[in-house]
């Protein structure tokens, strides 16, 4: 199917930015990666009077530490979080996520701001950052605002973006020594959705006591899913096949998955479990790892 008709413009800085926006209208589109607005276009599922390209906007690049906090420009693409060494040293889950995205055309013009902004219940990023107790930046003509990444994400393709704003960043904390990080997911192919993932960010000490503990669940429901069950069953005890046990006895009271292509909500339960297991046994002691 042929897209619609519709304008296009170019903005080269935020300020420019907003005057295009004033004038282009409500139904005017941001243009970024584009590699899911194109899809929509596509099928007319999406009629933007016009397309909004801020690509060439300085101030929507780079990946940067500064303190405690690992900065994401919202124009970072998805292949960069998999080859950029402060992303591999400061946020490893994201590293370990690029891959897993889509296919590399799509992961080469992919941006982790459409990502975010889309919230694709099924997308990994979303479930990554509300794990790393990530902040969303957001800007409008009126100023910036931040947002805690587990408010932002508000159902089915639904976010906090207000009507003339954007995403310019992503602030995530640094990992420490304590952190384990780890995201897997369970799909038919390489490069589909996933059928059930989980994204774990844990602090664990030197004696394997878990200090805090965020399990979030993506593709089992209508986005992020924090599994606070589980996440609580780990919390203050020494990580041991029986604690992993436990958490994963707690999902059937985190978790109300709808049935959908791939399964019905048992499914979707049960992989739910196995991900749990898979995702924490590389973080227990080396004779548990091995029974």
């Amino acid at each position: 199917m042929k897209w619609p008709a519709m304008g296009y413009a170019r903005v080269e800085s935020l300020d420019e930015l907003w005057q295009v926006l004033d004038a282009a209208g409500p139904e005017a589109q941001i243009l970024a990666g584009g590699q899911s607005l194109l899809a929509t276009l596509s099928f007319r599922l999406s009629e933007p009077s016009g397309l909004i390209d801020i690509t060439r906007i300085p101030a929507l690049r780079g990946v940067s530490v500064t303190g405690g906090t690992l900065r994401l420009g919202a124009l970072t693409r998805h292949a960069d979080l998999g080859r950029d060494p402060l992303v591999a040293a400061h946020a490893p889950i994201l590293a370990q996520a690029a891959p897993l995205i889509a296919h590399p055309a799509i992961r080469n013009r992919g941006t982790i701001g459409g990502s975010l902004a889309l919230a694709d219940p099924a997308a990994e990023l979303p479930a990554c950052m509300v794990a790393l107790d990530a902040t969303i930046v957001v800007a409008s003509r009126s100023g910036e605002r931040r947002v805690p990444a587990a408010d932002f994400f508000q159902g089915l393709f639904t976010t906090d973006l207000q009507p003339g704003e954007i995403i310019t960043a992503v602030d995530v904390p640094v990992a420490t020594p304590a952190s384990r990080q780890t995201i897997v997911e369970v799909t038919r192919r390489s490069g589909d959705y996933a059928m059930a993932g989980l994204a774990a960010v844990l602090a664990v000490t030197a004696d394997r006591t878990v200090d805090a503990a965020r399990l979030v669940f993506f593709g089992v429901g209508s986005g992020a899913e924090i599994a606070r069950g589980a996440s609580v069953a780990l919390t203050g005890t020494k990580l041991t096949q029986a604690t992993i046990a436990a958490a994963q006895g707690a999902l059937a009271g985190d978790l109300d998955p709808p049935g959908d292509l791939h399964g019905g909500p048992e499914l979707k339960r049960h992989l739910a479990r196995v991900l749990t297991a898979r995702a924490l046994g590389p973080f227990l002691a080396p004779a548990e790892q091995a029974a």
